[in-house]
């Protein structure tokens, strides 16, 4: 059987730029339009708390095995026919969770989402593919923009139409609306999208799955990064999780407080990655740029317990925010340039699933602080686990070298 290898990497035109946003926004949109409906669609099935968690953490579940899967996938058999896969298996599933019949249905439907949503490291490694190293943490951070707009706007839209008091058929129509979503994302990609990776038969031998996890801890490079993510993911993630629960305590704000200062968040971050992080990290090193971002989430994560209000809370909640989005298309932009071309799928699905990891073990960590030690315990938490993230970017990007030296 023949295996792929990357085409020689150019500046890509606009057209392949924007299909690419475009998919990207079409994916977190129908993503965000489910996210907050989920607990009362799971309270409409009569869900137990300890299951509607579940019911969250099945999509993070599913995406720590699929990252890797995929992206293995993708550098064997090509990025386009693995995108085309996951994103049908999506849409199927956002169409079953519509007539899910129990608690337990709902569960396994989400975490087949999550499996097949974890295409993440497909998306990255065709941006390498496509790419020149010096512009990949530039469309890596447009990528990210793409995203956060999909986040945005996706709430609204399934605050729109759901109907909470009609039971399980009142969420129909916004899952209908996010598979809709995923069929138009899958039209484009066969419609727009070329394959970024040619045949080549002269590789012979890949290694197993279980060494290609150990030679990746193992990289003096990817291993940094690898854990990076997983500190970072687990600290933000948590703050998410209980940010609700603490305003509430800490100021008596509602949802409208929590949705005011997560929709400034999102516009922050993707006009940060839109404009700010491409530019930066091409003048200053895809490193230094790493630590800075490392440095502001830290610093954001050890104001935030100090904060008197609203305006306060969410202009550190900004910071922190500009700080992730300064930081993570590096991340991805070191390892594709670190990694071995003809597994750079794989590779970024391993980190993509340190943090897919970090997004399930987070959360519970951040409520086991907050219920046992105090409402605040959470931000000192991420804060201290974050400070070390910065040594480990430094450390990376020195390993790395510079960019004009592995430029092809």
């Amino acid at each position: 059987m023949s295996d792929t290898s990357p085409r020689a990497a150019s500046t890509p035109s606009r057209g392949v730029v924007a299909s690419l946003l475009a998919i990207n926004f079409m994916s977190m949109l129908g993503f965000g339009i489910i996210i907050p409906l989920l607990p009362f669609y799971a309270r409409s099935l009569r869900a137990e708390p300890w299951q509607v968690s579940l019911i969250f953490s099945a999509y993070a579940m599913g995406a720590f095995f699929g990252e890797p899967f995929w992206g293995r996938l993708s550098d064997r058999y090509g990025r386009k026919p693995i995108l085309i896969s996951t994103i049908l298996g999506n849409c199927l599933c956002y169409l079953a969770l519509a007539f899910a019949p129990t608690v337990l249905a709902a569960f396994a439907i989400r975490f087949l989402g999550g499996l097949a949503s974890g295409n993440g490291a497909v998306v990255q490694g065709y941006v390498a593919d496509i790419t020149p190293p010096a512009g990949r943490a530039r469309m890596m951070s447009k990528q990210g923009a793409a995203w956060n707009v999909g986040m945005i706007v996706g709430p609204a839209i399934g605050g729109a139409f759901a109907h909470a008091d009609a039971g399980p058929a009142g969420f129909r129509i916004p899952l209908f609306i996010a598979a809709g979503m995923s069929a138009i994302q899958l039209v484009s990609v066969i419609a727009f999208i070329r394959e970024s990776r040619v045949r080549d038969q002269t590789i012979s031998h890949r290694p197993s799955r279980w060494s290609a996890i150990g030679e990746a801890v193992r990289h003096p490079v990817i291993g940094r990064l690898m854990l990076l993510t997983f500190l970072v993911g687990f600290a933000f993630t948590g703050i998410e999780s209980i940010f609700g629960l603490w305003g509430l305590a800490r100021f008596g704000w509602g949802p409208r407080q929590v949705s005011v200062c997560f929709a400034a968040v999102g516009i922050v971050a993707a006009l940060t990655q839109f404009f700010v992080t491409g530019p930066l990290s091409e003048r200053f090193g895809e490193g230094r740029m790493l630590a800075v971002g490392m440095t502001m989430t830290v610093l954001g994560c050890f104001l935030q317990p100090f904060s008197t209000g609203l305006v306060y809370t969410t202009v550190l909640m900004c910071v922190t925010a500009v700080g992730q989005s300064v930081a993570w298309p590096n991340v991805g932009a070191l390892i594709s340039r670190t990694a071995d071309p003809y597994r750079q799928g794989q590779v970024l699905g391993l980190n993509n699933a340190a943090g897919s990891f970090a997004r399930f073990v987070g959360p519970f960590c951040a409520g086991l602080t907050f219920a046992g030690i105090s409402i605040n315990a959470p931000f000192w938490q991420a804060g201290l686990i974050v400070a070390p993230a910065i040594l480990l970017a430094l450390s990376a990007a020195r390993r790395a070298g510079p960019i004009i030296a592995r430029a092809p």
